[in-house]
């Protein structure tokens, strides 16, 4: 097992792995609201007071904040940093002009939606990247080896079977049935495969199994009990690689939501959120492995950022969206108290998330357990 990296480098690797994404996220809103004429008041990475800055000759200050955890475009006619409008009346007919609030709502809406489709965009290029460098992985779905006891086993699969669909999913590969299996643990599914030419469906409840990685850290994971053969990185085509990735990433984004529903209705335990201390160890842990597994945990994050902003929570991007939405069907924007009211829900709503799965990442630094040896 290794050892967990030193704070400094935690810390190093966390701002490098963030503040990246932040600014890309943000450049999205700002580029595509200068395409429309909206004028930007401030682009900050971070929160909290100024650390460094400088005022472009738009007048747009650029800054970064001491707290790392996200960042803004504050426009013209915005209240606060979440966008929120402020007294439009007191704008004149030049600052109306450039106001993001005065604009028509299709290009609201592509201006919110640039931020987040900024984070996939950048996880595509990663993955397209090594896609055309190391080719991307295939692995038959055909069964090498049946683990004794296994689900498996139980269920009489058998060497040499492959596995079209599990569950009424397809599995063109081991990767689909892994990605499948992985976030059901203990869950009935139906398996459908092809033995000697031969098609067969069988019922299969899937094991679970807690696996530790080389840092010491558990997860439950669902497990069926099968190796498969050997996989092959296939090279792809240069007309395919943004095809081929972004079909990656689209996968990436279901399994997030999947394991997201299962947590909301239960299916999973709440303790497997993490928040930025987790998010911070994981970027210091994958930084000591090297420069191509770091980059890979980017793109990961990149996709987590891109669609937690897309979630329907007011202060996040698709909270707006679903102003917008609103708004279009009833031909008038949300008035401004029930947006005030829904933002600071939202903000609420945040700040107790945030400090919910801070307390999940202090206990699975075992900080709860070691409290509890030194009271008891």
């Amino acid at each position: 097992m290794l050892s967990q990296p030193p704070i400094w480098l935690i810390l190093v690797a966390f701002v490098c792995a963030l503040g990246p994404l932040v600014f890309i996220h943000e450049a999205g809103h700002y580029l595509v609201a200068r395409w429309f004429g909206v004028g930007a008041e401030t682009f900050s990475i971070g929160f909290g007071r100024e650390i460094t800055g400088w005022t472009d000759k738009r007048g747009t200050r650029w800054k970064v904040g001491w707290l790392p955890l996200g960042g803004y475009v504050k426009f013209v006619g915005d209240d606060h940093e979440a966008s929120a409008p402020g007294d439009l009346n007191k704008l004149t007919p030049e600052e109306r002009e450039r106001s993001f609030h005065f604009k028509p709502i299709w290009q609201r809406f592509l201006i919110v939606l640039a931020g987040p489709m900024s984070n996939f965009i950048l996880a595509i290029l990663i993955f397209a990247i090594f896609f055309a460098a190391f080719g991307a992985p295939r692995t038959p779905p055909v069964v090498n080896e049946i683990e004794p006891g296994s689900a498996a086993a139980t269920a009489q699969i058998q060497q040499g079977d492959r596995i079209l669909s599990i569950g009424g999913r397809d599995t063109p590969t081991f990767e689909e049935l892994r990605n499948y299996i992985v976030i059901r643990p203990g869950e009935n599914v139906t398996v459908r495969l092809e033995r000697e030419r031969e098609i067969k469906e069988i019922q299969v409840t899937l094991g679970t199994d807690i696996e530790k990685d080389r840092f010491g850290q558990s997860y439950k994971r669902g497990l069926l009990g099968v190796s498969p053969v050997d996989a092959v990185y296939e090279p792809v085509p240069v007309i395919q690689l943004i095809p081929t990735a972004t079909a990656y990433v689209v996968k990436l984004t279901r399994t997030m939501l999947e394991a997201l529903w299962q947590i909301i209705t239960g299916r999973r335990s709440v303790k497997e959120l993490g928040g930025p201390l987790k998010i911070a160890q994981i970027a210091g842990q994958q930084a000591t492995l090297g420069l191509i597994q770091f980059v890979s945990l980017v793109a990961l994050l990149s996709i987590n950022l891109g669609f937690i902003n897309l979630l329907p929570v007011p202060v996040l991007d698709g909270g707006h969206l679903l102003f917008y939405g609103i708004e279009a069907i009833r031909r008038k924007p949300v008035s401004p108290e029930a947006q005030d009211w829904a933002f600071r829900g939202g903000l609420a709503f945040i700040l107790a998330l945030l400090i919910f799965t801070t307390v999940n990442d202090l206990g699975s630094f075992g900080l709860w357990e070691r409290l509890g040896r030194l009271i008891g």
